[in-house]
């Protein structure tokens, strides 16, 4: 499948008249265990998804139809991880199939109102003992629950009789954006990480 920006969100919709200083905006980065690339590749500096990947596109989309109280911005699925920003509306969810995220997180609270240079944007992540459970958190445990179970169908009929093991890494990162210019520099890191994917800290070939 040739990458479409238009459907796979590479444009930031820039939130009109959103107030980046209150704690709502997230930018969040799953990665598949052992950086396996199992979403697609790069080719010519274009995201090409392969079957897996466009379920992984098509499902974070999806999100905001399962969640009302959350809206997406630009995202990006990358051959081995996938980023996205994420609006949360309101202080409960709406919506079904909340995973138990209590061993899916890693919290990444903004020490000030920069980011760091391209490659360590996400560089910030801990990890540790597993917080309390957020809505965030239980809203990126369905997403990786639901992503998880579809790839087995994928994978039972390319291996029949083997085992897929788990297909993401534990943990996940979560840096709060509280102004726009944090917001603004973390689109762009989104929208071009494919053309950087050889500099990429998640490149594994």
């Amino acid at each position: 499948m040739a990458y479409n920006p238009d459907r796979h969100h590479r444009r930031s919709i820039r939130l009109k008249g959103y107030d980046y200083s209150q704690a709502g905006l997230y930018f969040i980065t799953i990665n598949i265990r052992h950086r396996k690339c199992l979403f697609g590749t790069i080719i010519q500096q274009e995201m090409i998804l392969n079957d897996a990947g466009i379920i992984a596109s098509q499902q974070w989309e999806k999100l905001s139809e399962r969640f009302t109280n959350i809206k997406l911005d630009v995202f990006q699925i990358m051959p081995n991880h996938m980023h996205g920003i994420l609006l949360l509306n309101d202080a409960a969810p709406v919506g079904a199939g909340l995973a138990p995220a209590q061993q899916n997180m890693i919290h990444t609270p903004a020490q000030d109102n920069t980011i760091p240079a391209r490659n360590d944007v996400i560089a910030d992540g801990r990890a540790g003992a597993s917080p309390a459970p957020t809505i965030v958190g239980n809203i990126v445990g369905a997403y990786k629950s639901q992503i998880a179970n579809l790839y087995l169908e994928i994978f039972k009929q390319k291996h029949p009789g083997k085992i897929m093991g788990k297909l993401w890494q534990r943990n996940y990162y979560e840096h709060i954006i509280r102004d726009e210019q944090s917001f603004l520099r973390i689109s762009d890191y989104i929208i071009n990480n494919p053309s950087n994917w050889n500099n990429d800290r998640f490149y594994n070939i």
